[in-house]
């Protein structure tokens, strides 16, 4: 057993309630997985960038965030499967929750056999997907730590609006592509803004100024005349 145990899955269960939390500790923990708590959003985010989970369960009632927020925090840096257990059973909550990046929903009161079978099978299709994404991007003395939402430019940290990170942040999942202005103000901005381009101009320059960076001999953001920007995937 102590074999298996060593070679199973680690799995984050974040929710507010302490016996739901023991509960499913002692019912995963049977199975031979690792399991990892969080009693709230905060506290959850940081154990899925420190404790690097095979797959998290995630409860929308919090009481510090959202749920849902959470999940859009999440899926900025990580690609961990998630599956959603909350006593919200409506239809319009588990589309915005799949929608949003959840793998599966569950509604509470649930049977923990078909829990634990849902669990395995997300825990399957991860190990057939691709490797998840790093949670850093490195180009020469820019670095952007997607977990802790995190800039610094030569071991300097560089305060940034949410906007200005937001913006940074999709490049660098991109980098060495081309990402469109409109792409980058649906994204960001939401499905309405699709032709604000003055927006992300505004936004684009401030981040320029920040990285010190000349639009005329770009080190980082290189603008795609007409079409969008990009971020140099090396220095």
């Amino acid at each position: 057993m102590n074999e298996m145990t060593s070679n199973q899955p680690t799995i984050l269960v974040i929710d507010d309630e302490p016996q739901i939390r023991k509960f499913l500790r002692i019912s995963l923990s049977a199975q031979g997985y690792k399991v990892l708590e969080g009693a709230n959003g905060s506290e959850g985010l940081a154990q899925a960038a420190l404790g690097k989970p095979d797959l998290l369960v995630l409860d929308l009632g919090l009481p510090d965030m959202d749920g849902q927020q959470v999940l859009r925090e999440l899926r900025e840096w990580s690609a961990v499967p998630v599956l959603v257990l909350s006593v919200r059973a409506s239809e319009s909550e588990k589309v915005l929750a799949l929608d949003g990046g959840a793998n599966d929903y569950v509604s509470k009161p649930f049977g923990i056999q078909e829990f634990l079978a849902r669990v395995r099978a997300l825990l399957r299709q991860a190990g057939n997907g691709e490797p998840q994404p790093p949670a850093t991007f490195v180009c020469g003395p820019l670095s952007v730590d997607f977990a802790y939402r995190r800039v610094t430019l030569n071991a300097v940290e560089v305060a940034l609006t949410r906007k200005e990170y937001a913006v940074l942040a999709q490049l660098a999942r991109h980098a060495g592509r081309v990402v469109t202005q409109q792409q980058l103000l649906k994204d960001i901005w939401g499905p309405s803004h699709g032709a604000d381009s003055h927006y992300l101009r505004v936004v684009v320059g401030h981040l320029r100024q920040k990285l010190g960076d000349d639009p005329a001999a770009p080190r980082f953001i290189v603008t795609e005349a007409g079409v969008g920007y990009r971020l140099r995937d090396s220095y």
